[in-house]
């Protein structure tokens, strides 16, 4: 049986039609645009806090290095100053470490104090690793004698909120080295119970 003419000419005028195409074409691409607008607003978040995380090191080596003695309150101070830095965005997920080293005469580097929020101290006594111009740097000449740098250390979990710019969790990083300013060794009151870092 053949179809009526109508449907014929009904069939010719939908393929030669070219009506709502645009509409077609930005459904289609609609999807690929949101995500790159997720991923890229993700990726913005990223490299923002990665910056701001590298200016609280900054920040956390500045304040140290101008004490002499540090109190426990003043501590608390001290690395409350990383959330100034690290606003808007949260300071639940950041770990802050301040580590005073002992450099002695031989170059070997130990742990005189350390303190850390939401995360875990280096162990005073301990012997710790640091790069070599460091050590050749802050290696005293007297047999002795000891050279202090303090190491500031600042890390961010960063967590996506749509998960489209990275499927886990990204751990920014920072540290620095600093000498003491005001003295030639700065005094943690609470592990050190004296006025002398020897």
């Amino acid at each position: 049986m053949r179809a009526p003419a109508g449907i014929y000419r009904l069939y010719r005028r939908f393929c030669a039609s070219t009506r709502g195409v645009a509409g077609i074409e930005f459904a289609m691409i609609l999807p690929v645009l949101a995500i790159m607008f997720l991923g890229s607003f993700d990726g913005g978040r990223a490299i923002a806090i990665y910056m701001k995380v590298r200016s609280a090191t900054y920040t956390l080596s500045a304040i140290v290095n101008q004490y002499e003695t540090i109190q426990a309150s003043d501590m608390t101070s001290i690395t409350g100053a990383t959330a100034v830095v690290l606003a808007p965005y949260s300071s639940s997920p950041v770990v802050v470490t301040i580590t005073q080293i002992a450099i002695s005469s031989t170059g070997a580097a130990t742990v005189a104090w350390s303190y850390s929020q939401g995360g875990t101290a280096h162990t005073q006594g301990a012997a710790i690793t640091i790069p070599s111009n460091i050590t050749t740097l802050a290696t005293p000449s007297g047999s002795g004698t000891f050279n202090y740098v303090i190491f500031a250390e600042v890390s961010y979990t960063f967590t996506p909120m749509f998960g489209y710019f990275t499927s886990g969790n990204i751990n920014f990083s920072d540290n620095l080295y600093v000498t003491p300013r005001s003295s030639s060794c700065i005094v943690y009151v609470p592990q050190q119970n004296a006025t002398a870092c020897t």
